[in-house]
């Protein structure tokens, strides 16, 4: 062992700290998580085997592919037994404090504290060759600078859910002699959910329509398809396979979110709403209300006349990640009335469809003029809402308790039009509440009346 290396955590990311005190024994995943480790490095010596080092064992007369299987064996025997000395020395517990604590290194030892009464997020995720034995990985995210997330790679499923449980029970200040509680017909399997319990699925037919009819994707295979056609018309059968290779890119963007959103139920538990999706990784994401600090209903043109729209989310904590592996979607297609119902789960009180919108003034068509008919603004008592777009129309809609400033800008051109656009500052995210090229006599007040508003609505929800 060459040092020892400690850092927490939390509220001021990483860090120094100490060990600290043990609240239980330090615990172990599962044996066969050096078995799975060792895996992924199977294609790399297969390739080192058939490849660089190809010549050498052509020399001994050995064929191809007694040498690729060969390098397999080998390499993955080497991994494996890296990732076993690895798996000896992590361990996990919780202090005494409530934290969350893990012990990892081999030559360098390590040990990082999560401080659970900052947590973002846990998420149960089960990738395809884990899931094969029954395996999960837990992944425990909370705010901070730096690197804030811990993975825990493999437990059993039931350990999975009932570390999930425990790690959510201690963030809100729970004690251990808390019961464990389900949700209304909720199993101890963190990747099932009982019929009783789900409030919107998402069918196999939809989501691939839905994928196939969004804009972008759309605009993508006609751009390929008239890229190949002038590939062939210019170059003749040769130019055919390059262009098929690049006109594919949009067949791979489909391909990717559908094994991404493939599955994907929204349920109700104690904890908030549970999202589980996933083909080849299956994930398993809790969403608690009071992390949501804005949603978005998006409605792509291709969309509009099936009634369907796309729920996203900006969650405390996330930041740009959210937008990593599906983290901000509530829906990824749905009937507008069925994304109501899911949205009202973490708005609750909030009618989309009955918020006052107030549209630009008519000359703000000469700064934007496509979306100009479209662009309104609406506030209400307990919200404020933007929305944008022609082609591809947002309404995006916060509390006005997650608001954190407001501002008033103004370009060149709408000065030139007596015109200036609000902004109300959130949480970094992939929603922004943005009320475009108001009149300037208009835009001031609004600005003014959401800054009251969002000062009295922090002050109800003081504790106390």
């Amino acid at each position: 062992m060459s040092g020892q290396e400690f850092d927490k955590v939390g509220a001021a990311g990483v860090g120094g700290g100490d060990v600290g005190p043990r609240h239980v024994a330090p615990r172990r995943t599962a044996p066969l998580t050096p078995l799975l480790q060792g895996a992924p490095a199977v294609p790399f010596f297969v390739i080192f085997a058939i490849g660089p080092a190809g010549s050498l064992f052509g020399d001994l007369g050995l064929p191809m592919l007694l040498v690729g299987v060969l390098g397999a064996v080998l390499g993955y025997a080497i991994a494996t037994l890296f990732a076993w000395f690895s798996w000896l020395k992590r361990t996990y517990y919780f202090d005494d404090e409530g934290d969350l604590r893990v012990d990892s290194g081999v030559l360098q030892r390590s040990s990082r504290r999560l401080q659970l009464s900052r947590l973002q997020s846990v998420d149960v995720v089960a990738p395809l060759l884990p899931r094969l034995v029954g395996l999960v990985e837990v992944r425990v995210e909370v705010a901070g600078a730096g690197d804030s997330r811990i993975v825990l790679r493999y437990v059993t499923a039931a350990e999975g859910d009932r570390l999930r449980r425990e790690i959510l029970a201690k963030s809100t200040q729970e004690t251990e002699s808390t019961p464990l509680r389900f949700g209304p017909g909720e199993t101890g399997d963190p990747m099932l959910s009982a019929s009783a319990d789900v409030i919107a699925r998402v069918p196999t037919g939809r989501l691939l329509g839905g994928l196939l009819l969004r804009t972008v994707t759309a605009g993508l295979l006609a751009a390929s398809l008239f890229f190949i056609a002038i590939t062939v018309l210019t170059q003749g059968p040769v130019g055919l396979v390059f262009a098929l290779a690049t006109g594919g890119l949009p067949i791979l963007i489909v391909v990717g979110e559908f094994l991404t959103y493939y599955g994907f139920t929204v349920a109700r538990s104690n904890e908030g709403l549970r999202l589980t999706f996933g083909l080849l990784s299956t994930q398993r994401r809790t969403v608690p209300a009071d992390r949501v600090h804005a949603i978005a209903l998006i409605s792509p043109l291709l969309w509009r006349g099936r009634g369907w729209v796309r729920v996203q989310l900006t969650i405390a904590g996330l930041g740009t990640d959210s937008t990593r592996g599906g983290r901000d979607i509530l829906l990824p297609v749905a009937p507008r009335q069925e994304a109501l119902r899911v949205v009202a789960e973490v708005l609750p009180g909030v009618d989309l469809d009955a918020l006052p919108w107030i549209s630009v003034p008519r000359r703000s068509r000469w700064r934007s003029p496509i979306q100009w008919r479209f662009l309104a603004y609406a506030v209400t008592d307990r919200v404020v809402a933007a929305r944008t777009g022609r082609i591809t129309r947002r309404v995006q809609v916060a509390p006005h308790a997650r608001v954190q400033s407001v501002r008033v800008s103004q370009g060149p051109w709408e000065r030139s039009l007596s015109l200036a656009s609000v902004h109300a500052d959130l949480a970094p995210g992939p929603v922004q509440i943005v009320a475009h090229h108001l009149d300037i006599g208009e835009a001031r007040p609004l600005a003014d009346r959401e800054a009251d508003l969002a000062r009295a609505a922090r002050f109800r929800d003081l504790p106390g």
